[in-house]
């Protein structure tokens, strides 16, 4: 009997870490978005130098909630507090697990009193979609994520999204918009028009310098990207494709993909029953040297991925006595690790060597799942932390992870990251059969880019409030 929903292919599994470590879905795709439209070098440059456009408008949901009981729905599931939300702003939306395990994370957006956007994957989407059928007057509609592989089909979402960023960002901005336009507080919302058509806008900053995400109705998709490369170009303005995009949370410090914590809490029998059997949650692939028996070790708190100045006690939440639970200052915090050059050289040279050789290393996204698990060792061989998110950066010439580590691990420490799966590797169809190898790297500040953590709203990937 095939499975219908999640519990079932979990009960069928037996190990939900094997489970996972063998899915056949691969690394996360950016969809539709051509991968380069220079190289991603060059466009990776530009957000450092000039100026870039993102184009954000196909990995992700937009799950727009609505309704007088929209407000307690998002105040119930966040650890965030809501007491101060005004329309027209944005907070960055965290939930947690009944064990304390977040979920994921995401943008949410309050567009009216009663009317708020969401925008992430689907993990958090999910979890709405869920929690507001469980007795809370809202509607609920989702716009969902691109397909992956499109196979040449014509692709449509409800919204365009894009972000102009970058040092000479604001010129850009200014010259769409005829005139000067406010630098209003960061992530607070507005609008301008641009090529004739009202857009809305978020005061952002997601490469360091000032800029605004942007967004509107997909069918005028082509005449705002068109309008907005017209006006950029005397500004150094690039267009940034999939590749490049994927890099820039090196730089800037967001941990984008922890797994989500929902397979254990007999709490959430109900959800995992109600979740499909073929959805991101059953065909996550976790990925790297860290390995153990115990899902349950693979969670993440929000102290330890940098959120721990988002969970307010102001009101009570799903996941809220878990969290009370928790001392902050014996939590794992979040930090860059600094690959040794040496090291990973001899990684990248691997492929010309006899096999088995190295775990391949993409660039610049170096990632081989979905969730992406390494060990990171002190002098020792202890595990002191985890190696979560891993790449290459062109503006700082160097290997960089996103990393989890206790906190007497100080800044400017010597650690080791295991790269590669133990025992040859899994059953992954992004593993080849390989060796581990022990890469030093030097455990340095998240953001690792210094301009981004100067420029940076306290609390938005820093380690300050917000």
């Amino acid at each position: 009997m095939s499975a219908k929903n999640l519990q079932d292919v979990l009960d069928a599994a037996g190990s939900t870490v094997e489970l996972l470590r063998s899915s056949r879905l691969g690394t996360y795709i950016y969809p539709v978005v051509p991968a380069e439209f220079t190289n991603f070098r060059r466009e990776a440059k530009a957000w450092r130098n000039t100026a870039v456009l993102f184009d954000q408008s196909h990995h992700m949901v937009n799950l727009f909630v609505s309704g007088k009981d929209a407000l307690r729905l998002l105040t119930e599931t966040g650890v965030n507090s809501t007491a101060n939300f005004p329309v027209d702003t944005a907070k960055q939306f965290v939930p947690v697990s009944p064990e304390g395990g977040v979920i994921g994370d995401g943008i949410l957006f309050r567009d009216a009193e009663e009317a708020f956007t969401f925008v992430g994957r689907a993990p958090v989407a999910n979890w709405l979609t869920y929690q507001a059928q469980q007795g809370y007057d809202v509607d609920v509609r989702r716009d969902e994520r691109s397909p992956s592989r499109p196979y040449g089909k014509a692709v449509t979402r409800e919204l365009w999204r894009f972000q102009i960023q970058g040092p000479n960002a604001w010129p850009v901005i200014e010259k769409l918009n005829g005139g000067p336009v406010e630098q209003v507080k960061f992530f607070r919302m507005g609008r301008m028009r641009i090529a004739g058509h009202e857009v809305r806008t978020l005061r952002h900053g997601m490469a360091g310098a000032p800029g605004l995400e942007i967004w509107g109705p997909y069918e005028t998709y082509d005449a705002v990207r068109d309008a907005i490369l017209e006006a950029g170009a005397e500004f150094g303005l690039e267009p940034s494709g999939s590749r490049a995009y994927s890099c820039n949370t090196f730089e800037s410090g967001w941990i984008p993909s922890p797994l989500p914590a929902v397979y254990t809490s007999d709490e959430l029998k109900a959800y995992r029953e109600w979740l499909p059997a073929d959805g991101y949650e059953a065909t996550n692939a976790l990925a790297g040297s860290y390995v153990t028996d115990d899902i349950r070790d693979y969670y993440l708190n929000p102290w330890e991925l940098g959120y721990g100045s988002f969970v307010k006690f102001d009101h009570d939440f799903i996941g809220s006595d878990a969290l009370r639970a928790v001392v902050p200052g014996e939590q794992r915090r979040k930090v860059t690790l600094a690959w040794n050059a040496e090291d990973l050289g001899k990684i990248l040279a691997s492929p010309l060597s006899p096999e088995p050789g190295a775990q391949w290393f993409d660039l610049p996204n170096a990632n081989y799942g979905s969730s992406n698990y390494d060990a990171v060792l002190d002098g020792d061989g202890h595990q002191v932390g985890l190696s979560l998110f891993t790449g290459y950066s062109p503006n700082e010439r160097t290997g960089l992870s996103l990393a989890t580590v206790d906190p007497g691990v100080p800044v400017g420490a010597e650690v080791r990251v295991v790269w590669g799966e133990p025992d040859g590797g899994s059953a992954k169809t992004t593993v080849e059969p390989h060796e581990q190898v022990s890469v030093r790297a030097v455990v340095s500040p998240a953001p690792y880019s210094k301009v981004a953590r100067e420029s940076y709203q306290a609390g938005w990937r820093t380690a300050g409030a917000r």
